[in-house]
């Protein structure tokens, strides 16, 4: 059996850009996607601090350093410049290899740039 964990997120990403005339997708810094080991064309959920909207789409990869976040296509209807957002994946792991995962958590600061890293999160944490 199977079950479905929580395997990297970034969390509080700044908006950079919304794009609606765009195919599809959400664009990320490449380097940010290294860091919460994302890969290109993996399918993310994102969520959106400032409004609740929640929604699902794949990566693609942005210039290195650039700090771009990037919502295309229809998932820009749901995002405005500015907003914090945090980008999930999820793995499908046995109940042995469940037992001993850890998560990748990404923190970002309001430039999109890493403040810090952690492998799990706590009930009551403010981020």
């Amino acid at each position: 059996m199977y079950i479905t964990m929580f395997k990297s997120k970034i969390h509080r990403a700044t908006v950079t850009e919304s794009c609606l005339n765009y195919v599809g997708s959400i664009t990320i810094d490449e380097d940010l996607m290294e860091a919460a080991d994302i890969l290109e064309n993996e399918k993310v959920q994102i969520v959106n601090n400032n409004n609740g909207a929640r929604l699902e789409t794949y990566v693609i990869a942005g210039a290195r350093g650039s700090g771009i976040i990037c919502l295309n296509g229809a998932a820009a209807r749901l995002v405005q410049p500015g907003d914090k957002i945090i980008i999930i994946t999820y793995v499908l792991l046995d109940r042995a290899q469940a037992a001993g995962f850890e998560p990748k958590v990404i923190i970002l600061d309001d430039e999109n740039k890493i403040i810090d890293i952690k492998n799990r999160e706590q009930h009551g944490e403010v981020g």
